[in-house]
């Protein structure tokens, strides 16, 4: 994926304009909640974009938060608008990359979160260097919360392919070393009243 496009998209469009943006990230945060971590963890969300999670984790009191995305547009927007709501910044950490090239530091997260990233990589080679850094920066019994769109979900998103999942199709493609905690269909509507189908699943990196 290029960071041209995607920058692009975050250039010519405010945050509440494209399909996967939520005013509240309800489902994501109890997702994160159910895992139990301290405030302290180390969790990094992966093609944050200009998503209000962040802003919904630091007022639960997460303190030690990065944030990732191919657009620096979509980062400088988040920050922005922290600073405005006042909230502290001081403990995250901004990182403008592509996900699957960039080099992260070993078993340095408790909680890797991806919400529509992972289907965007549609190439096997993408898939398995993605993998490969999830295992690389995870803690062992690190956590790995990963959204995809369901196998009966839109096959396109922002006019791109994506890999729709089955939770079989995904427990295949991560393959060993993960053990799957939990899964659920979620339902999307996007800010022009189209619905869209998730599979949320929950993921345990085995030591």
């Amino acid at each position: 994926m290029s960071n041209n496009y995607w920058e692009d998209v975050y250039q010519s469009k405010q945050p509440e304009q494209v399909s996967w943006y939520q005013q509240q990230a309800e489902k994501t945060l109890e997702l994160i909640r159910s895992q139990n971590l301290s405030l302290d963890a180390e969790l990094i969300d992966v093609g944050s974009g200009a998503s209000l999670l962040i802003d919904q984790l630091i007022e639960t009191g997460y303190k030690n938060l990065h944030v990732l995305d191919l657009s620096e547009t979509a980062l400088k927007t988040t920050h922005a608008r922290l600073i405005d709501k006042g909230l502290d910044t001081c403990h995250i950490q901004w990182q403008v990359a592509d996900i699957c090239t960039v080099e992260l530091e070993a078993q340095r997260f408790d909680l890797w979160h991806d919400r529509a990233v992972f289907h965007f990589m549609v190439k096997e080679e993408q898939q398995a260097q993605y993998l490969q850094n999830v295992r690389h920066a995870l803690k062992p019994n690190g956590v790995l919360i990963i959204s995809t769109f369901a196998e009966d979900g839109p096959t396109q998103c922002s006019g791109l392919p994506v890999e729709r999942y089955s939770v079989e199709k995904l427990v295949q493609r991560l393959g060993e070393g993960f053990k799957l905690i939990e899964y659920a269909t979620e339902i999307h509507t996007t800010p022009w009243g189209s619905e869209q189908k998730f599979l949320n699943t929950q993921w345990l990196l085995l030591q």
